[in-house]
């Protein structure tokens, strides 16, 4: 199996100024996501970046790293751009891992590509995990999915899917049904060039009423393959508590 990784960083962040560049045991974030993804076997691992001081820290330490346009509305338009300056074939498996993921396992990685390649008519694939807790089953914050015999999804939603009917205000049913809640973990593989045209694609109104993005693959009649993991993934990080947090794992 052939794959490539890419890694969106820009550098601004309204809750972690500079945070692909955060410090982590004597590497920027962005390297130490970079490593991690390089674990998972992929034949190339790039970040596409918006900053030259990100280029450069990359490049310091021995990854590749291309500039982007400032102007990108989301990470999957920055890597659309990257998959044409890097000449990628239409049927090339790319891998978004998000630069913010430093402990992000490699057999996830790995598991997401497989997935796409196992499902040949869906132009996507992503991951899940099983919830087993009432508040992030009700946590607008918890993004759910709810998928069919296959293994594809059918919907993502922030509301709480699927709903017990007949459940009772003591407890959510479905949480010890033979149907959890499943929670979408936000990794993509795609093919190169469904990603490439993607940014082209008109909005759809779920997608802008639920604010995920996702949803405009399903909306334009394309399938999405899911693997489903027993193993909840680290964290990322998105405030300081988080860097925190994950400095501790780098400090031993």
């Amino acid at each position: 199996m052939t794959f490539s990784v890419l890694i969106p960083a820009r550098l601004s962040s309204s809750r972690l100024p500079s945070k692909p560049l955060a410090d982590l045991g004597g590497k920027p974030m962005v390297v130490r996501v970079a490593e991690r993804a390089l674990q998972s076997g992929a034949r190339r691992v790039v970040v596409a970046t918006d900053a030259e001081t990100i280029q450069q820290a990359c490049t310091a330490h021995g990854v590749t790293a291309i500039l982007t346009r400032h102007d990108h509305q989301s990470g999957s338009d920055r890597l659309a751009e990257a998959c044409t300056q890097l000449g990628l074939d239409g049927d090339a498996i790319v891998v978004n891992v998000q630069g913010d993921e430093p402990l992000i396992d490699p057999t996830l990685i790995r598991a997401c590509a497989e997935q796409l390649i196992q499902h040949p008519d869906c132009v996507t694939a992503t991951a899940a995990h099983a919830i087993h807790s009432e508040a992030e089953l009700r946590n607008p914050n918890v993004v759910k999915v709810v998928l069919d015999r296959r293994g594809r999804a059918l919907y993502f939603s922030r509301a709480p899917i699927p709903w017990w009917r007949d459940g009772s205000s003591g407890g959510h049913p479905s949480l010890t049904s033979s149907c959890p809640p499943l929670r979408h973990i936000g990794i993509y593989a795609y093919r190169a060039g469904y990603l490439r045209g993607f940014p082209g694609l008109e909005a759809s109104p779920l997608e802008q009423v639920e604010s995920l993005e996702q949803l405009r693959i399903l909306w334009h009649g394309e399938k999405i393959a899911v693997h489903v993991t027993d193993t909840p993934p680290p964290a990322g990080v998105d405030t300081p508590e988080d860097l925190a947090r994950v400095r501790q794992h780098y400090l031993g």
